[in-house]
């Protein structure tokens, strides 16, 4: 189930942070974030403050998190979109932490087709993501759900050093 979270939610959601980064640092898996840094517990006090914070859970055990919000960053002026679109009828999807526990159970592709569904019922027809260019496993999953990959940019990524942020989207509105 993919819901809204709330308050007693956030412990569940730093501790996945908390497993990616382990991951991480174990070179168990590339998603180019770093502990202290990116992403902390502030990230998700803020996105549940704006009310843009959900979770996925299984049998009552949240497994992972999303930040679908209508906020792009200023990079985003930097790349030519394919489908130019009012900004309030784009909806990005950031900081998406799925716990490395949870395996192979498709809680990414399952948090995507909500967050598609979500974003036709809230009048958006622009999708958007960004990742970090390291992150290949959810380069491949965005991929395979029709996410084009339209530029790679270095930047400065919530205090990250060095990122080479991929900019994406995918067209959900019909015609252009």
């Amino acid at each position: 189930m993919i819901r809204k979270a709330v308050k007693s939610d956030l412990d569940a959601v730093v501790n996945i942070y908390d497993e990616i980064h382990q991951a991480e640092e174990a070179g168990i898996i590339s998603v180019g974030w770093i502990r202290g840094i990116y992403p902390v517990k502030e990230t998700a006090e803020e996105a549940l403050k704006r009310d843009d914070l959900f979770v996925i859970e299984k049998d009552g055990i949240v497994l992972g998190s999303g930040i679908i919000n209508k906020v792009q960053m200023d990079i985003y002026n930097n790349v030519k979109w394919e489908h130019e679109v009012e900004d309030d009828k784009v909806c990005v999807l950031h900081t998406l932490a799925i716990s490395p526990r949870s395996g192979k159970m498709g809680l990414g592709k399952q948090f995507l087709g909500f967050y598609e569904d979500y974003a036709l019922h809230n009048g958006c027809s622009e999708l958007r993501i960004d990742t970090n260019e390291r992150n290949i496993i959810a380069r491949k999953m965005y991929s395979k759900l029709g996410y084009k990959e339209l530029s790679i940019l270095p930047t400065i990524y919530n205090g990250l050093p060095h990122v080479n942020l991929v900019l994406m989207e995918k067209y959900i509105g019909g015609h252009a």
